[in-house]
């Protein structure tokens, strides 16, 4: 096989690696994708429950600032390929798109597959070939990239672009092999973590409230020091082992050092109100039925699940009448309602995160055009990366700008520019 003949070799085809598949090709090189899947896009099947939040409907700055770390390693794919270019991508390969709540993009369709149909067929209009293959590791010649080795053999190759994902959904491919890829030629990686995860606590009563969602409440996360690193509102739900639901997930990413620090979420129940104007609300309840008993009183002010906690917590027996309680025993169960503690003890397994944080560590990758310095012509993109993002579709926009990048710069190195 001649140098010219030498393709481009993109492992990995989830939304980082048809990208950059696509950006190759599209810039005339040889292109050729190696999936151990038997078909491309399998993550994206999932994300946004199956409806594919494409992107964010938001500049490049708010991009860049829905990125808790290493943000800034972004500023130049992002800018070169920004939300508005993802949008207009899809939408000329035939891809309605529409704009939601918190400006997130989804296929007007509700269908994931649309997406992924769509760089498929464009990958086929380019004639990239796709190989279901699993990559185990890189053969190098004088510092440069040479071939991939493979389970079913070696594929001789002018660059690569790793873009395996993390270690979240492992069911869907990512099982965390290009980290001992690049590891192999002299990467470093930071140490992968869950982010967009669900929370654990040993809190019993989360337990007991396992199935209850609460919609419209406020969360705040209190680190050790009782500094808050997160606050929104939104829905949660309680669970056998703590808490989970969009809110949560949202707070996970902040909550980045487990090993050495611990957090408190406090859960405002009543977030329309506040502390005098619920007080109040109780006073009248109280007083309007002073015969009944609490556990049937508090059904006009919380869900059921939630009654038998509040009373236990605020030291009130359900049994005891209206009239008995005391105004200090009053101050408590408002407390609880503006501020409900739950302690967590850590994250949900990696396997279970929408994202996984950590990864190569960026300074070892020239950030305009993704490529491994220490290693020529390898190229890194998406999740492999020590780049993550909060919920919204931001995770997707870093795998499109960085995917685009790193196929752009493959081509420009393959032809030799």
């Amino acid at each position: 096989m001649t140098q010219a003949e030498r393709p481009i070799l993109v492992i990995g085809g989830g939304a980082a690696g048809m990208m950059a598949a696509i950006a190759a090709a599209e810039a005339g090189a040889r292109v050729e994708v190696l999936e151990r899947n038997a078909k491309v896009g399998r993550k994206l099947y999932i994300t946004g429950k199956g409806r594919c939040n494409v992107t964010n409907h938001c500049s490049v700055q708010e991009m860049l600032a829905a990125v808790p770390q290493n943000g800034r390693f972004l500023y130049s794919a992002v800018s070169r390929t920004t939300p508005e270019d993802v949008e207009k991508f899809f939408t000329d390969l035939g891809v309605p798109l529409k704009v939601e709540r918190g400006n997130r993009v989804f296929p007007q369709s509700d269908r994931a597959a649309d997406i992924i149909d769509a760089l498929f067929y464009r990958l086929n209009r380019l004639r990239v070939p796709i190989h279901q293959e699993r990559a185990v590791g890189l053969d190098c010649q004088a510092g440069a990239v040479s071939a991939v080795r493979t389970e079913q053999g070696e594929i001789s190759c002018k660059a690569v672009i790793l873009a395996t994902g993390g270690l979240s959904y492992p069911a869907t491919g990512s099982t965390g092999d290009g980290y001992e890829i690049a590891r192999s030629v002299g990467h470093t990686l930071i140490e992968p973590r869950p982010s967009l995860v669900a929370l654990e606590s040993e809190d019993a009563f989360c337990g007991a409230m396992q199935g209850l969602a609460l919609k419209n409440v406020g969360l705040t996360v209190r680190n050790r020091k009782g500094k808050i690193i997160y606050r929104d509102q939104g829905e949660l739900l309680f669970t056998h082992f703590g808490l989970s639901g969009p809110l949560v997930l949202s707070a996970s990413a902040h909550m980045r050092d487990f090993s050495g620090d611990s957090y408190t979420c406090m859960i405002d129940l009543k977030p329309a109100l506040d502390e005098a104007t619920l007080d109040a609300r109780l006073v009248r309840e109280l007083s309007g039925n002073p015969n009944r008993d609490m556990d049937n009183l508090m059904g006009a002010l919380a869900p059921r699940l939630l009654i038998p906690v509040l009373l236990e917590r605020s030291g009130i027996s359900g049994q005891r009448k209206a009239h008995d309680v005391t105004r200090e025993e009053r101050r408590r169960l408002v407390e609880l309602f503006k501020s409900f503690p739950v302690n967590i003890c850590g994250p949900r397994p990696i396997a279970e995160a929408i994202v996984t944080a950590g990864g190569v560590k960026v300074s070892e990758v020239d950030p305009k055009t993704m490529a491994s310095k220490k290693v020529t012509g390898l190229y890194l993109a998406g999740e492999i990366l020590d780049v993550d993002a909060y919920t919204g579709g931001f995770n997707l926009q870093i795998a499109w700008s960085t995917g685009r990048a790193a196929g752009e710069s493959a081509a420009a190195f393959w032809r030799g520019l």
